[in-house]
């Protein structure tokens, strides 16, 4: 089995593109969703975060906009989420990992792989990439994004340029879809999986 990651900075079509793996029949564990299941409605983590962050649930579920204000900027803050939410991912992932175990290949949607020092867990790293001025177009175009948000989310990620260089596959997807499909194709097939 191969195991596959794909990364990307906010804004670059990292999820589009782990689409277009899935639709080729390549497993999906995608860390994000996964997070927002264990934050969602009666999600496992939601009782400890709220113990931890008074104040960032209502309803039975993780208020992700009141939790970023108490985290945003606060690094002590953010390593006590981080100490919370990774290792029930972590767990996750493994239990993933198990129900697709005779899959020929596995893609892992990480976005702060390289920022967690994971890459050397997975066989290949795919880096979805757009050129910057899209990237913000993008970003600043989703609901309740600002650019304060945006700056700070930015700020924890690697550069952009510094991902493409230690990538395995770059796919760019400044193009239409069409040609975004055709760079997941030719990687699938240079993977032997297409």
């Amino acid at each position: 089995m191969k195991t596959l990651a794909i990364t990307g900075s906010i804004g670059m079509g990292k999820s589009t593109v782990a689409a277009m793996f899935a639709d080729a029949g390549i497993p999906v564990f995608d860390a994000d969703a996964t997070v927002r299941q264990l934050q969602g409605e009666d999600g496992r983590l939601v009782p400890i975060i709220e113990q931890v962050f008074p104040g960032s649930t209502d309803e039975g579920k993780v208020d992700r906009d009141a939790l970023s204000a108490m985290v945003l900027g606060d690094r002590a803050a953010l390593s006590r989420l981080e100490a919370i939410v990774h290792p029930a991912v972590h767990h996750e992932r493994t239990r993933f990992i198990l129900d697709h175990g005779d899959a020929a290949a596995l893609l892992f949607d990480i976005p702060l792989l390289f920022e967690t020092h994971g890459e050397d867990n997975f066989d290949h790293v795919i880096v979805v990439s757009a050129p910057a001025e899209m990237q913000r177009e993008r970003v600043l175009a989703r609901p309740g994004m600002t650019v304060e948000k945006f700056e700070s989310i930015l700020a924890r990620q690697m550069p952009d340029e510094e991902k493409r260089a230690r990538a395995d596959f770059i796919v760019d997807t400044s193009g239409s879809l069409d040609e975004t499909r055709a760079q997941v194709d030719r990687i699938l097939a240079c993977l032997g999986l297409g």
